[in-house]
Parts: C-alpha cells; sequence; structure tokens
C-alpha cells in the first residue's frame, strides 16, 4: 500500500487498521535539536534551503512514532513570491517588508513563475520523500488568500484586518484583483506540491474567525472552493478554519476531505452531523503538551474513546504546537495512542 492509499484509507468512515497520528506544526522550538539549528539559521534560511527544511521535517519523526511529515515551510512564502518578503522581528512576530495599501502595489504584484520562485520547496519535499520512503505520510499546505491577504494588508501579524475588511466591503473590485492574483498563486504552489509527491495538503484559513458570516463565502470560501476545483480530483485537502467550525455545511461545500476542528468543539458530535465523505481531524488542546504526563494521557484517552467506533478521524492537536511543549509528554500522546489501538 502507498503512502497516499494508506492516507485515504485513514480518511474513509469505515472500518480500517490505518489509524494515523501527527501533530500541525511538528517541528519547531519545542525541540532541542531545532533549537541548536535556529542558533546558527534564520527561519527564513531553513525554509529556503532544501536540505535544512528535509533536516528539520524529519526532527520528530526520528524522536516519536508519528505517521506522516508535515514539510517545514511557511504560508508567507506566497507574498514572498509575489514580491512582499517578510520577516521575523526582534521583538517577536511577523513583519511583511511593506504594506500592501494601494492598486498600484496590487498591481505590482508578480503572480508568474511561481515554479521558479519556490523550486526550493518541490525540492525539499522530494528529499524527505525519499527520506520516509512510502511508510509515513507527507503532508504540504499553504495559507487560504484571505488569510495571505490578512498578513499582506496588515503589515505582519494580525490585528483587526481593518484595511483587508474595508477593501472589501468598499472597493470590491480591488479586493478581487488581490485575491485573483494570491489564488492563482497558491494553486501554482499546490501543484507543485502534489507533482513533488505529497499524498494532502492542508489550508490554512487562520484569520477565518475575523469574516462575519454572511461574508464568509465572499472573503474565504470562494476562493478556497476555486483552488480545490483547480487540483486533480479527489485528491485529499485537509481545511483548518480557526474559529469557523460552526460553519460547517459552507466548509464542506467548498469539496475538502477533511475538516481539522479546535480544541473548543465537540468532536464525536461534531463528526456525527458531517456527510458520510468527510473526516475530521483533530482536537487536543495544545496546551495538554505544556502539563504532565497524565494530564496528557487522561484528555488522548478521552477524545479518543469519544471517538471510538467512528472511523475518518486523524488524530491531532487542536492548533499549532506550543514552543512550551515538552518533548517527553509528546511521546506519552504517541503511547497512549498505540497503546489504545491494540
Amino acid at each position: 500500500m502507498t503512502s497516499r492509499e494508506r492516507f485515504l484509507a485513514s480518511i474513509r468512515r469505515e472500518p480500517t487498521d490505518q489509524t494515523p497520528v501527527w501533530v500541525m506544526r511538528q517541528a519547531g522550538r519545542y525541540l532541542p535539536e531545532y533549537r541548536a539549528l535556529k542558533e546558527k539559521y534564520s527561519f527564513t534560511e531553513m525554509v529556503k534551503s532544501p536540505e535544512l527544511a528535509t533536516e528539520v521535517t524529519l526532527q520528530p519523526l526520528k524522536r516519536f512514532p508519528l505517521d506522516a511529515a508535515i514539510i517545514f515551510s511557511d504560508i508567507l512564502i506566497i507574498p514572498e513570491a509575489l514580491g512582499q518578503p517578510y520577516h521575523f522581528r526582534e521583538g517577536g512576530g511577523i513583519g511583511m517588508d511593506y504594506i500592501i495599501d494601494s492598486v498600484d502595489k496590487i498591481n505590482a504584484l508578480d503572480a508568474s513563475d511561481i515554479e521558479e520562485k519556490l523550486a526550493y520547496l518541490p525540492a525539499a519535499l522530494r528529499m524527505t520523500r525519499e527520506a520516509i520512503g512510502e511508510d509515513k505520510t507527507l503532508l504540504g499546505f499553504g495559507g487560504s488568500p484571505w488569510t495571505l491577504a490578512a498578513y499582506m494588508t496588515e503589515g505582519g501579524s494580525l490585528k483587526d484586518l481593518a484595511a483587508l475588511k474595508t477593501l472589501y466591503y468598499s472597493e470590491p473590485a480591488t479586493f478581487e484583483l488581490l485575491m485573483e492574483k494570491i489564488t492563482s498563486a497558491v494553486i501554482d504552489l499546490f501543484k507543485m506540491e502534489i507533482d513533488a509527491g505529497v499524498d494532502a495538503l492542508q489550508i490554512f484559513d487562520s484569520a477565518g474567525a475575523f469574516c462575519p458570516s454572511a461574508h464568509y463565502d465572499g472573503m474565504s470560501l470562494k476562493w478556497i472552493k476555486r483552488i480545490i476545483d483547480a487540483l486533480p480530483a479527489d485528491f485529499p485537502i485537509i481545511i483548518f478554519a480557526k474559529g469557523m467550525a460552526h460553519q460547517r455545511d459552507a466548509l464542506v461545500n467548498t469539496g475538502a476531505s477533511v475538516l481539522s476542528i479546535d480544541w473548543t468543539i465537540d468532536l464525536p458530535s461534531y463528526y456525527d452531523a458531517l456527510p458520510d465523505h468527510v473526516a475530521v481531524q483533530g482536537n487536543l488542546d495544545p496546551l495538554i503538551l505544556s502539563s504532565t504526563p497524565e494530564i496528557v494521557r487522561q484528555e488522548t484517552l478521552r477524545l479518543l474513546k469519544g471517538m471510538s467506533g467512528r472511523h475518518g478521524h486523524v488524530l491531532n492537536l487542536g492548533h499549532g504546537i506550543l514552543p512550551s511543549a515538552k518533548p517527553e509528554n509528546m511521546q506519552v500522546l504517541c503511547d497512549t495512542i498505540a497503546e489504545f489501538a491494540s
């Protein structure tokens, strides 16, 4: 069975012995080996080096019995490829090198030659695939156009999205121009990732919760659906829409295969309300990995027992792993899952 066949089996709502587990944003500051690399290289240097990105991607797999590798990258490689570089501020947080605040700057964004500009990413994916073989799932990802536009118009870490929302309401043609360019670039990125051998793709709509309910489709989901429609039919797509689980039907209508749910939602009841062709991913509170082994085991068993008998569940955190997470707690999480499965 290939890695993609194994992943597809795991998200079917029927009995299967395939039960993958991974944690969003597996690599990071909670691992001492990552911190050691970070002392030598900047984050963007590691993202743009296929060798370093592969090394960081593999770090958690060398420690823990995870079933998938999530490529080490960043959603902001798309704005950079369009002509708006990013960096990390000295005091923390993301900074864009300039703000998209005029139609002239939107017109100047260049959505051509994405494959050439981001060639380092498929190179890292192929190196990672060679390292893990077909035994583990390989995941690619990217940001939703709405979320990327939020960073681009905020000039960095997200606040209130006033500029982007004003653009949407007051200058719809200019908003559409910006979103068309971003969407085109994300489609090119995802096609590159598929060609490089990923088994599934995750779309992060991290800024989705800023959207009013009546406008969520026009602001974000319309563009996500356009991306999914441009990809090969039935290719597995996971959507993580932070704070937007209540938009269940609208998320399903995008064509996503899996909805990734944060820790504020009761996952069994959410699963039961979904159609049979949509799986779930989630949804442990990331903070448990910063607590004690006993709490990790207790909360993991609570979720496993709650989802017992419900096939098509990829166990995961309900958001990214925190820098305060303890590696020993990650090991307890993996051990608890293995013991429960046996």
